[in-house]
């Protein structure tokens, strides 16, 4: 089986996206799960306006637009079993969309408690529970679910909560990741430095809660990984890197697999740089996890992770010409999409002839994300068994 380096090295550039009339750095990017005959496969992109714009995947033309205004939307993510496309909103709701339809009006809406500023969202494995994390307001940060299914009953298009977890983060929940295949287990990550795994089959908040993780700084991203997807992995806004396995809660063994205060200072890049850090890769066939970064001029780098720490394997340069801010692999091709603050989204694939293709410059654009970086507690993690 060809390793995930040697296929991230064999990528070349087939496609770039066309220009638009609001140039906008792309925060976020998803690909649609289902495959339909006949029909385009199509990716959703979430641009910095708080827009996000569907793209076919293989042309990377636009072929719609959703706006959340007056509110920005924050986070992209497809419905796992049609084409339905999700994103929270400032405006205190989850909005979802039909991605093949160009209606302005969400098709579902899911409304959140008063004052609700929803920053971070994700759906799970079976569709059914959506989750999204709040904006801290007065002294409250929450994770609000919804029933996320369509009842032929029950026509109505806006959802009020089932409830809401309060007692568990102090501030900002920025991320919020189901498990990949277990419907029940989700994990979150806060400007607070905590990371919390909770099964929400569980009646209460607090038996509800599985463990805590502390990754000592404001968290910028999560997942899962391993094999059965029982380890959690964490990035923080001053470039962190984190990584815990749950296998060990019950055991001994340390929980922590490795822990990174600074990754820019801690990987030998040799003769290139090291400037961020944009997510994670677990690849499950070869169970191994990868961490991707980049530099302020565009550069793509792929990182080995183990115990032992993050080992720079290759890079990705030609495309972008800023800073890259987002990325999607498709396990099913090895292609890979990203997206940058030089307003491009590239289609790479494994072995093809690069397409005459001309950097565009960096724009001079704010961006709308503010990332916070905060001091905290240096407790490593903390452990609440189940009563």
């Amino acid at each position: 089986m060809e390793k995930i380096e040697e296929q991230f090295a064999n990528l070349h550039i087939v496609k770039s996206s066309s220009g638009t009339k609001e140039p906008t750095y792309l925060l976020g990017i998803d690909t649609s799960k289902t495959v339909q005959a006949g029909t385009e496969n199509l990716a959703a992109v979430l641009c910095s306006n708080g827009s996000i714009r569907i793209y076919d995947k293989e042309r990377l033309n636009v072929l719609r637009e959703f706006s959340g205004y007056p509110g920005l939307l924050n986070g992209v993510r497809f419905a796992n079993s049609c084409d339905s496309v999700y994103s929270a909103c400032t405006d205190g709701t989850v909005k979802c969309w039909d991605a093949r339809v160009a209606r302005e009006k969400p098709v579902q809406l899911f409304k959140g408690y008063p004052s609700n500023i929803f920053i971070s969202f994700d759906i799970n494995c079976n569709d059914h529970i959506i989750c999204a994390g709040t904006e801290k307001v007065d002294d409250d940060a929450l994770l609000v679910f919804w029933d996320a299914r369509m009842n032929s009953q029950d026509l109505s298009t806006t959802k009020d909560p089932l409830g809401a977890y309060s007692e568990t983060h102090s501030d900002d929940v920025t991320q919020v990741r189901f498990h990949p295949s277990n419907p029940n287990m989700v994990v979150s990550g806060s400007s607070d430095g905590l990371v919390n795994v909770f099964d929400i089959n569980v009646d209460n908040e607090e038996d509800a809660l599985v463990t805590t993780c502390n990754s000592v700084s404001s968290v910028s991203c999560i997942g899962w990984s391993g094999k059965g997807y029982k380890q959690i992995y964490c990035m923080t806004h001053d470039e962190g890197f984190y990584w815990w396995d749950l296998n060990h809660l019950d055991t001994d063994e340390p929980v922590t697999r490795l822990n990174i205060q600074d990754v820019r200072e801690a990987v030998n890049m040799k003769e290139d740089s090291l400037d961020y850090l944009i997510g994670g890769l677990y690849h499950e066939k070869t169970d191994t996890l990868h961490v991707i970064g980049g530099t302020n001029t565009g550069r793509i780098h792929l990182m080995n992770c183990s115990t032992s720490g993050l080992t720079h394997v290759t890079s990705l340069q030609g495309g972008h010409a800023a800073t890259v801010r987002s990325f999607c692999w498709n396990v099913q091709d090895d292609s890979l999409l990203t997206g940058g603050e030089d307003a491009q989204l590239l289609l790479w694939k494994p072995g093809a002839i690069e397409k005459t293709f001309t950097k565009k410059e960096s724009m001079k654009i704010a961006s709308s994300v503010h990332q916070r970086v905060r001091v905290h507690s240096n407790d490593s993690y903390k452990r609440r068994k189940k009563q």
